[in-house]
């Protein structure tokens, strides 16, 4: 098990499956106190067992819903009434619904920026309150390389992560003084993760009028390193801007695409 995170608390939104789950874990291997935010019970219950069982390290599983500030005015509060404090607060929590721009429901459209761009914010709001006055922590997006650039016939979920890479930044400003840092990360296709292998592919497929295994294949040729990006990627970049190994970091928006966006 790792010492990078030794002592630190960690919450991570989203944190009962895919790569929310993924980053729990990490976190528990590089021994810091993770609490499962996820908006499935039982998801949570899963991950806490994996953790205890794999690291035997300390955890608090919390039923959270981004989009509502009680809830997560609630988790905040109660991560420092367990632990005695929040060190690191992980913002992974999203969705991703895809339909072209006139045919898009406006109440799916809003969804999307409601739980990836407010979720976000509200989350901001109640980690910098316990931050700021202890004067130490650090704030971490998942974003998208569609945070980037835009993204075909999926306007919700880009204009939601352009948003959020705003959000960094402005919150990054204000945060600096206290030493609060804030950074997104821009992952590249998680083409072997569930919200693809369960959803996005037919998505994809039914909007682009091809087969699901053509769409993978051209997920792939957009990528100079030619495979997608994996949990693991993602997790080696993250632990670093957690630590303080990062310390003179703040305002960014990681790119992890192997090539794909470079700027």
């Amino acid at each position: 098990m790792g010492k990078t995170l030794e002592g630190k608390t960690a919450i991570v939104t989203g944190g009962a499956q895919g790569l929310g789950e993924a980053i729990s874990l990490r976190l528990a291997s590089e021994s810091c106190q993770v609490v499962v935010a996820d908006i499935k019970e039982d998801g949570i219950k899963s991950t806490e067992e994996k953790i205890q069982k794999e690291y035997n390290q300390k955890t608090l599983g919390i039923v959270t819903d981004v989009t509502k500030e009680e809830t997560v005015a609630n988790l905040v509060d109660k991560t420092v009434s367990h632990f005695g404090k929040l060190d690191i607060m992980v913002c992974n929590a999203g969705i991703l619904m895809a339909d072209a721009v006139e045919d898009f429901p406006a109440e799916k459209w809003l969804k999307v920026m409601e739980v990836n761009l407010y979720g976000y914010f509200l989350c901001v709001k109640h980690a910098a309150r316990v931050m700021k006055p202890q004067r130490s922590g650090v704030i971490i997006q998942i974003n998208s390389k569609s945070g980037k650039k835009g993204s075909f016939k999926n306007s919700a979920y880009a204009a939601s992560k352009f948003g959020g890479i705003g959000l960094t930044q402005s919150a990054a400003l204000e945060m600096a003084e206290f030493g609060v840092r804030v950074n997104s990360i821009c992952p590249g296709n998680l083409l072997d993760s569930p919200l693809w292998v369960n959803s996005l592919y037919e998505q994809y497929a039914r909007t682009r009028g091809i087969s699901e295994e053509e769409v993978r294949q051209y997920y792939v040729n957009q990528v100079p390193m030619k495979r997608g990006c994996t949990y693991d990627d993602v997790c080696n970049v993250l632990v670093f801007l957690a630590s303080d190994q990062a310390s003179y970091m703040t305002g960014q928006a990681i790119n992890v695409t192997g090539g794909q966006e470079m700027h």
